[in-house]
């Protein structure tokens, strides 16, 4: 038979995973300013203590020592370095915050589109804090932010107000595409042709999203 000491593994230790599922839920519930008062509080990589955890912020530990452990020089710490579950929730996380949860749709007539509703909070494009990386913009001054759909196409947000981008659709898009053409949409969703094509991938170069 084997026990361990409170705070450490089964015995009230803080288990990153379970934590991670807490957050995921936040953001899919729509509790926006929750979840990222939790993530920036430093309830998630890379916002904790580096000292405090003892280890590299890119590597996700399987559970940290809680202020139950004995020994307070060991709380916080992260132990058992590897690729566990928090790993796909925060895949989950990211996929929420940046395309959001539906992002091909099908009309009442079966027809495919395509729309992104984002949770990006104002932090991200243009952030206050001094060890943050320095804000971009586009040709008329717009705060952007630029992430990769399906690892393969860029997509940049400009946002024209500055403001937190929580489940709202784009005023518009501009979708380019491998041949050099433009497609400007108006409106939340990139209708049926195009869409397809963002499904599969190779004929598009990018997508611009105007908020």
């Amino acid at each position: 038979m084997m026990a361990f000491s409170p705070g450490w593994l089964e015995n009230q230790s803080i288990w990153s995973h379970m934590s991670y599922k807490y957050y995921l839920e936040l953001i899919r519930g729509k509790l926006f300013k929750e979840f990222f008062d939790e993530m920036r509080g430093g309830g998630m990589l890379p916002f904790m203590d580096p000292v405090k955890y003892g280890r590299s912020l890119m590597e996700c530990s399987s559970f940290l020592a809680s202020s139950a452990f004995p020994d307070p020089s060991m709380h916080g710490r992260g132990f058992s370095a590897r690729l566990s579950g928090s790993t796909a929730e925060f895949l989950s996380m990211w996929k929420l915050i940046f395309i959001g949860s539906n992002p091909f749709i099908v009309d009442n007539d079966g027809n495919l589109g395509f729309t992104l509703r984002p949770a990006v909070p104002a932090w991200m494009f243009q952030d206050d804090d001094k060890n943050a990386a320095s804000p971009t913009y586009d040709e008329d001054g717009n705060v952007t932010v630029t992430f990769k759909l399906f690892a393969h196409i860029p997509v940049t947000y400009h946002n024209s107000k500055g403001t937190d981008l929580f489940d709202i659709a784009p005023n518009s898009y501009k979708v380019t595409l491998k041949d050099g053409s433009v497609e400007n949409i108006d409106g939340g969703v990139i209708p049926s042709e195009l869409a397809d094509k963002i499904r599969r991938i190779w004929d598009i170069k990018s997508i611009d999203a105007y908020f």
